[in-house]
Order: structure tokens, then sequence, then C-alpha cells
């Protein structure tokens, strides 16, 4: 799999792939024990859900987690994040995820589309391959919190226009909720970023978890 250096804000959006083992089902542990029937959640998406160079405890979905169980919520959250992923791979692998799955979750958190986006491909592709998975996470009854992503200004008004058009539209659509783009700490902070200069580290991790745990808690409570 692919590593990728470009960024969304001029050079520096971090990328949404990079070389990894491959996808974590790793669940953190429970620190607090929250009380109450648990909410089961999927995270599926690319590296800055596998968690690329860190301890799956640190990456993003057990970090979030961890937030989230802290404040009382009972929720446990799989990891099924894939470095270097595209809306088409997460389009293909989606049915073996769901199905290996020995309860099914009662949300989805779905973040694709910056490989697409960092790759050039067509955000018409992109949106066909994002509608197909919103429309089988309807199908099976779970709820969609859609991860936006933003495009390079390097790529033209025009492709930023049809890429970033496509969140707002599929979570109108499917009822969905929108995490806005939660790498955008890390554009600001480079100390956030690994010595890659693309990914984040554990307190970059952590701040993205910051950004977007208030959208999340609302969704799911």
């Amino acid at each position: 799999m692919k590593k990728f250096v470009s960024g969304v804000v001029a050079a520096l959006l971090l990328s949404a792939c990079g070389q990894d083992s491959g996808s974590s089902q790793a669940r953190t542990a429970d620190p607090d024990r929250p009380v109450g029937q648990p909410t089961f959640v999927l995270a599926f998406g690319d590296s800055l859900f596998a968690g690329y160079n860190l301890p799956q405890s640190a990456a993003y979905p057990a970090q979030l987690e961890q937030a989230l169980r802290q404040r009382g919520l009972n929720v446990r959250i799989q990891n099924a994040g894939v470095s270097g992923d595209t809306t088409s791979a997460g389009k293909q692998r989606m049915a073996f995820v769901l199905d290996s799955m020995t309860v099914q979750p009662d949300y989805a958190l779905v973040e694709f589309g910056a490989n697409d986006m960092l790759r050039g491909l067509s955000p018409d592709q992109a949106r066909q391959n994002l509608d197909a998975i919103l429309a089988e996470m309807d199908r099976r009854g779970i709820e969609v919190l859609l991860y936006e992503m933003k495009a390079a200004p390097n790529l033209g008004r025009d492709y930023a226009t049809r890429f970033e058009s496509i969140y707002p539209d599929l979570a109108e659509k499917y009822d969905a909720t929108v995490v806005p783009f939660f790498i955008e700490p890390l554009i600001f902070d480079r100390s956030l970023v690994q010595r890659d200069q693309v990914h984040p580290t554990e307190d970059g991790v952590k701040a993205m978890v910051e950004e977007t745990v208030d959208v999340v808690e609302d969704a799911i409570d």
C-alpha cells in the first residue's frame, strides 16, 4: 500500500493512507466500566482509523472509545481500519467485515475518501462507492456517522466542489451524521505529526478525538 504525502491545505493535509500491517480488530480496556446496555460501534475506514505506526491502544477508535466511556457511555468500538483503502476498497470489503462481526454494530463510523482525492480519482466514483457503503449500512439498520474529508487546493475548485459535496449530500440522503474534518488540528500544529510528516502521533490522535468526541457523543448518546 502506498504512503501519501500530499496535503489538503497547501501541502499540509495529512493523508488517510499509509503502509501498515492491515486492519485492527483490537478494543480498548474498560477503565471506568460504565453501566447499561452496551452500544456497539464499527470504525470502518483507512489509516486514520487503523493507527499507522502506533500501538492499537493509541489508534483513533481506541482513544475515542476511552473518551466516550469516561463520559459514562457504555460504548465498544471495533476497529476495521485498513491503511491505503480507497472508497472502492472499502466497498469491496464491507460485506465481509459486517458478516464477520459476532454482534451487528448499532453505529458505524465511516471514514473514506482521502486516498481517492490524493490519487486524483474521480469524485463521481467516490460518491458512488460511498453511496453503496451507506446504502448497505442502511439496509442492515446501522446508523452512520460519516467523516468529512476535504480536497487539496491544487486539484482545483471544480474538483473540490464535486468532492467535498459528497459528504453533506450522502448524509442528507441517508440521515447520517457528518463528523467535521477531523484532522484539522494536525494541519496547524506539526508537533502532532509523526516524523514521516504524514500521520498523527499519539497526541495527534488525541487532538483528533477532542475535535470529534462531542459530535459522536451527541449522535450515539
